[in-house]
């Protein structure tokens, strides 16, 4: 699926929720049966973006955040009414400066746990950019070739995906 992503909205919610009761923002932790912990009262979504020349841009994460001072994907919790693609695009923006209008999807993947999911959307880069760090949930973005991801210390959920997101992306 290709399709240009310069129009969607990535307006929609903060990175801060609103106060009150009425909030949209999905920034809270969800507890498994077993007592495990995931980020996102409607679950998570990253940006993995690929460049053919460049490789796929991953984000350093901060040591304080959940498995933190490890590599993965910009992204985060979704908001209420939020699309994953809509939640991924808008993470990437806020974390890593990644321009909507740059990239063009090419296939979602799906992780779900029937109470909580993460989607990872994969797209890829029309143009080359330069990454930037645009909150405090970064200690750096790196574009990696495909062939080397694995040599660094990964996120487990990403490292777990990484060897058939690396398969789909050829």
């Amino acid at each position: 699926m290709t399709e240009s992503l310069g129009d969607v909205n990535l307006a929609r919610g903060s990175a801060v929720p609103p106060p009150g009761p009425n909030r949209d923002s999905g920034d809270a932790w969800i507890h498994a049966p077993d007592g495990r912990k995931y980020w996102g009262r409607f679950g998570a979504a990253g940006l993995l973006v690929h460049h053919p020349r460049r490789g796929v841009l991953l984000q350093h994460r901060a040591v304080w955040s959940h498995f933190g001072d490890t590599w993965g994907l910009p992204g985060g919790a979704r908001h209420e009414h939020e699309t994953a693609v809509e939640a991924a695009l808008r993470e990437a923006k806020e974390e890593a400066g990644v321009p909507a209008h740059l990239v063009q999807l090419k296939f979602t993947s799906l992780f779900d746990l029937g109470f909580w999911s993460y989607t990872t959307v994969v797209v890829e880069a029309t143009q080359e950019f330069e990454p930037v760090i645009g909150d405090e949930e970064s200690i750096a973005l790196r574009w990696v070739q495909a062939d080397t991801v694995s040599t660094l210390a990964l996120h487990p959920g990403f490292a777990a995906s990484w060897p058939a997101l690396r398969e789909r992306l050829g």
